[in-house]
């Protein structure tokens, strides 16, 4: 069984920072492109980062760039978010998300976990 488990949100004041994680377990991590999505309040999932196996490679949605940087550990199976210089208009639930097959970064699967919660307000 495919398990993410998003954490590190929070309430956050405009301008700071928070570094999201996903722990993944049930599937070799190292061979899926991983994705960080988000719903903000009354709006549906919009994708913000993408990154490729190796790490190497990442994507991001024009509103997060320079803003926010993806990452991951392969041998501890965990994807990052580091979130600097945060809007009000970031706040939304996270989730991150798996690639719909091994080493294709076209899609990603519905995210199965929770999310964590961040909220940018003063």
């Amino acid at each position: 069984e495919v398990q993410l488990v998003e954490s590190g949100g929070g309430l956050v004041q405009p301008g700071g920072s928070l570094r999201l994680s996903c722990e993944a377990s049930g599937f070799t991590f190292s061979s899926y492109f991983m994705y960080w999505v988000r719903q903000a309040p009354g709006k549906g999932l919009e994708w913000v980062s993408r990154i490729n196996t190796s790490g190497g490679s990442a994507y991001y949605v024009d509103s997060v760039k320079g803003r926010f940087t993806i990452s991951r550990d392969n041998a501890k199976s965990t994807l990052y978010l580091q979130l600097d210089s945060l809007k009000t208009e970031d706040t939304a639930m996270y989730y991150c998300a798996r690639a719909s097959a091994p080493n294709y970064g076209g899609s990603y699967d519905t995210p199965p976990g929770q999310g964590t919660q961040v909220t940018v307000s003063s």
